[in-house]
């Protein structure tokens, strides 16, 4: 299953929506494309109504690895 990524109206990240999501949100004009590659779409307003979280993430330092 391919997701889209989505950028609110501040360029923020938020989570990646279904690809016939983001074919919703652009055919309805609230959306528009915002780069290619990879497919990214902003949002044109900030909707209150829509339950879209925003995207976070931590960075993993790795793991120890023990050189003999």
């Amino acid at each position: 299953m391919t997701k889209v990524f989505i950028l609110d109206a501040n360029k923020q990240p938020l989570y990646p929506v279904r690809i016939s999501h983001a074919r919703l949100l652009l055919s309805q004009g609230k959306a528009t494309v915002f780069q290619r590659y990879p497919f990214t779409i902003i949002l044109k307003e900030s909707f209150s109504h829509l339950k879209l979280e925003q995207l976070g993430f931590k960075i993993h330092p790795g793991i120890k690895i023990n050189r003999n």
